[in-house]
């Protein structure tokens, strides 16, 4: 049995600028999973920097107030939230909240640095 805790997993900010603490993925517990979990989170008036994955990924909105940017369109996102993002597309996500944005990244197959690109804008 595995079981992580958040508090047991070393947070970094990641390349498009969240903190990021990575909860699962198969290549650093041998797990057998196609997936890759991790919890993130964006300061008051900030946002991610703007980039795509060639993989699908899904964003949990576990707590706070944001705007989710996915090819140009935009909604707003709040706790229970759940946002598709289709592999491929130009994405980014801003706090616009007082407190912490904060959510879970899941991503399918599992992120790999390789199949990210920062868009430069």
């Amino acid at each position: 049995m595995l079981v992580r805790s958040l508090n047991d997993c070393e947070e970094f900010v990641a390349r498009d600028g969240s903190l990021l603490r990575e909860l699962l993925h198969p290549d650093k517990a041998s797990l057998e999973i196609r997936y890759s979990l991790a919890h993130a989170t964006v300061p008051p008036g900030q946002a991610t920097r703007p980039h795509r994955l060639t993989t699908a990924e899904v964003y949990y909105v576990i707590k706070g107030t944001g705007e989710m940017f996915i090819d140009g369109d935009s909604e707003p996102v709040g706790p229970g939230c759940a946002v598709y993002i289709p592999p491929g597309a130009a994405q980014y996500i801003e706090n616009i909240g007082v407190g912490d944005l904060t959510f879970l990244c899941i991503v399918d197959p599992a992120w790999q640095p390789e199949n990210e690109e920062i868009i430069k804008v």
